[in-house]
């Protein structure tokens, strides 16, 4: 009985071996070749949340859902008030309690080769950094059907909907060793072509901004469990310098 049972732990223990080992390997594939830029999401930024929400509601929210956020959970959690957040945030339902969905049609899939992806749990699964290196890695490439490429997914299907924005950008000539040009991102220097609408610094802040409310609605509690988590350190760590002092006090008069 304990030889099968040990045997069976062995199986158990060698597939787990194997599946993290695959894990690992996928996610080295899915940023092969990308050199993803540190972004630490800041989703307690409640100023920079808010402005992402407006950023995703204005360029992402036509293609892109969000069916595990509500609308007034959104409006609750940013203190937005719910005037304010029908006129400007709620343009696929006029019901707060309704998820954030797509205007898209049907033909999406047709349009792009597949639906384009909720972004709920978008950035909770790849990680901000990615979202944030992706959103400034779009360069022009004329042997895709929509004419842009990404360093970080290559041939993806999602057009450059923010080049108004940043401006179109190419990849840059291989220079030689001491020289340097362009803005590096995903690993590769890029060179501007045109001019966007906002700055470099600008369209990096604004992306930052989308970054941090994607963030947020990944996990909207993520900030109360923070704090909750704080909490019940502090408590535990009060409770174990009243328990040392309780038992000094019982073993006082034992020598």
């Amino acid at each position: 009985m304990n030889l099968l049972m040990n045997q069976t732990l062995t199986r158990l223990a060698r597939a787990a071996v194997v599946a993290a080992g695959a894990l690992v390997a996928n996610l080295a594939g899915a940023n092969a070749g990308a050199e993803l830029l540190h972004f630490s999401a800041d989703s307690g930024n409640t100023a920079s949340v808010q402005r992402g929400a407006r950023n995703f509601m204005a360029y992402c929210s036509g293609c892109h859902s969000l069916k595990y956020l509500r609308y007034n959970r959104l409006g609750e959690d940013l203190g937005i008030p719910d005037d304010v957040l029908k006129k400007n945030l709620m343009f696929t339902s006029d019901k707060p309690g309704d998820p954030i969905k797509i205007a898209m049609p049907a033909a999406a899939e047709q349009w792009f080769g597949r639906v384009p992806p909720d972004l709920s749990l978008e950035t909770r699964a790849r990680g901000a950094s990615w979202v944030y290196t992706y959103l400034l890695s779009f360069y022009l490439d004329e042997s895709r059907p929509l004419g842009v490429n990404n360093t970080v997914l290559a041939g993806a299907s999602m057009p450059h909907v923010l080049w108004e924005l940043q401006g179109w950008q190419k990849k840059a000539e291989h220079k030689a060793e001491g020289e340097h040009g362009g803005d590096h991102h995903g690993g590769s220097a890029f060179e501007k072509v045109t001019d966007g609408s906002l700055k470099p610094a600008e369209y990096e802040a604004f992306v930052a901004d989308l970054v941090n409310f994607l963030d947020y609605a990944s996990e909207p509690g993520k900030q109360a469990r923070i704090s909750l988590g704080l909490k019940v350190m502090l408590y535990l760590l009060g409770l174990l310098v009243l328990t040392y002092l309780l038992k000094k006090e019982f073993w006082r008069d034992v020598h």
